[in-house]
């Protein structure tokens, strides 16, 4: 675990890497915007020989928008433009094009990074997460929302239709003139520019495209935020032992994906540089984290070990690490007490191919 007196000599590592390269952010939305309209076009044109074909290129489309959330996402923590301007009229045309309203998405996802982890702080640009005695403290009614919340089919089948066609169309309660405006002029675009595809190719047409790219973009996307938050031995405190450093580092994950994917999703998976400088463009995060010893000693995740997050649902403060709702269940028959039974991990261990009687 990063130790908060670390915190100068690291923030001293990224620094140099926070500088913006105006080339640099222009030629991504070049590679990044050029790409999708043509693959958009040519998932069209798929229709005419065989839906069959039109899904696998919505599929590629659909990473070419999450990478445009990317830049939608470094616009807003004005990392991809030197000028503030630029970063505002960039982040509302891409956050049109990944159906987010810049203002809103800005204010919440700042409120995130002051809050990561920390858990008398949560609600804000984060998932619904329990602990395990908020969880059986719960009444029946917010235990069975949870579950419903937490299962797979909702989170990433559900997820991405609440939150992209139906939260983001509205502002949140006590939100100022201009974050009201940027969310209304984002949904005018939006009606505007699919009207516009619907009487050039047909409704029909529109849909059959658009439905895929949208809903592929954004599982991968939730994905890829629940698991950069959401790993076994993750850190989470309350307020007063909260450290901003450890949530940076212990709090966040380095997702090492293949090289493809990587550019694919921006360097995202560099999540604890993220964290720890906002500030570093994304095409900055790989360069910052192969600069720092300490950072490349962040928790590891890769796509095959990631999907142990699937199982993961609640908090447990005492073994500081996630569980399942059977790892609470086997905790209730056992009835662990902590000084006379094995840990909820222990156990997890002890249930693996060849250590069973050891």
């Amino acid at each position: 675990m990063a130790q908060p007196n670390n915190l100068s000599s690291l923030k001293k590592d990224v620094a140099p890497y926070e500088k913006i390269e105006t080339k640099s952010s222009i030629r991504q939305l070049f590679n990044t915007l050029v790409p999708l309209v043509l693959l958009w076009y040519a998932a069209y044109l798929s229709l005419s020989v065989s839906y069959w074909l039109t899904i696998p290129i919505a599929i590629v489309a659909s990473g070419f928008v999450i990478r445009t959330f990317i830049i939608f996402h470094d616009c807003c923590h004005q990392s991809f433009f030197k000028n503030r301007r630029a970063n505002e009229i960039i982040g509302t045309i891409t956050g049109v094009i990944t159906l987010v309203p810049y203002q809103k998405w800005k204010i919440s996802h700042s409120i995130h990074h002051a809050t990561s982890s920390n858990l008398d702080k949560r609600g804000t640009g984060d998932m619904w997460i329990l602990t395990v005695e908020e969880y059986q403290a719960a009444s029946i009614w917010t235990r069975i929302a949870y579950r419903f919340y937490r299962h797979p089919l909702v989170t990433f089948g559900l997820g991405p239709i609440f939150i992209f066609l139906l939260t983001y169309r509205f502002n949140r309660k006590g939100a100022k003139r201009k974050e009201k405006i940027s969310t209304y002029i984002t949904n005018v675009s939006l009606v505007a520019l699919y009207a516009l595809l619907c009487w050039a190719i047909g409704w029909q047409a529109f849909v059959l495209v658009q439905a895929p790219i949208f809903f592929f973009s954004g599982v991968m996307g939730i994905w890829l935020f629940y698991v950069q938050h959401q790993f076994e031995e993750t850190y989470f405190e309350h307020d007063e032992e909260w450290s901003y450093i450890n949530a940076a580092v212990d709090g966040s994950s380095y997702y090492k994906l293949p090289k493809l994917l990587q550019w694919i999703t921006g360097n995202i998976g560099f999540h604890h540089v993220h964290h720890l400088s906002p500030k570093v463009p994304n095409y900055n995060l790989e360069k910052a984290h192969n600069a720092s010893r300490p950072l490349q000693k962040a928790t590891t995740i890769t796509i095959r070990t990631s999907l142990k997050a699937l199982n993961f649902r609640l908090w447990d403060e005492e073994n500081k690490t996630f569980i399942s709702f059977k790892d609470l269940k086997r905790m209730k028959r056992a009835k662990l007490k902590p000084d006379s039974a094995v840990s909820v991990t222990e156990s997890r261990h002890l249930q693996k191919p060849g250590l069973q009687g050891k």
